[in-house]
């Protein structure tokens, strides 16, 4: 499991006025919510969050909090962002109760070369990531995937995964993570040769013998 630590100040003021206020100020509005607190108003420093979302997965990463002086374990949930700019907009957490189970999703690593792909195949990754239940305590930051012994055509599904005891997965076992495809058999005659053998010889213009006949016959 990863942490972070990450300050956070309480705001009164809300709506869209207070928000692009805090932005041009270089903080970040957000809020923390949890089933045993009310939801609070938060902003955080812009750069700092910033740096934080650039060395850790903000998905399966701890944020520990620090608000007036306590720590508050918490999990990002959604990140806001301009749409068509890097600016984040809004952040929000959810606060970790130790022993109440999450869900998260969990980047999935595959590991190994297959012996399909050494043989001229395309390792195909179809899924990604996978979505777990879990307690805060023991969110992991990946699931590895052994494919060294992945042939020609193979493929490994959700069920091969392994998780630690306490992490229960909860997509469809039978779905395919990744598999290794066939090389692309080229076509033996390319289009434009086929196309020219198949051309046949211009006919003769039936006008022009047409005339021609025709000019015999009054001589």
């Amino acid at each position: 499991m990863a942490t972070a630590n990450l300050n956070a100040t309480p705001r009164a003021e809300t709506g869209e006025g207070a928000a692009r206020k805090l932005r041009r100020a270089q903080r970040i509005p957000g809020v923390v919510y949890g089933h045993r607190r009310e939801p609070q108003s938060l902003a955080v420093d812009t750069r700092e969050l910033e740096r934080l979302l650039e060395q850790v997965a903000p998905e399966t990463t701890v944020v520990e909090l620090q608000i007036d002086g306590r720590t508050t374990r918490t999990l990002i949930r959604e990140i806001q962002r301009h749409p068509f700019k890097r600016e984040i907009l809004h952040v929000d957490f959810q606060e970790l109760v130790a022993g109440e189970l999450i869900t998260v999703d969990v980047p999935i690593v595959l590991v190994g070369s297959p012996e399909g792909v050494r043989a001229g195949g395309t390792l195909d990754m179809v899924l990604r990531e996978i979505t777990v239940e879990v307690d805060p305590s023991n969110i992991p930051n990946h699931v590895d995937l052994d494919v060294t012994a992945l042939g020609l055509n193979d493929s490994l599904h959700v069920r091969d995964l392994k998780v630690a005891e306490g992490v229960t997965i909860l997509d469809d076992m039978d779905a395919t993570i990744c598999v290794v495809l066939p090389p692309r058999v080229e076509a033996e005659a390319p289009a434009a040769e086929a196309a020219a053998e198949g051309a046949e010889a211009p006919a003769e213009p039936e006008l022009i013998r047409k005339a021609k006949e025709e000019g015999e016959e009054e001589k």
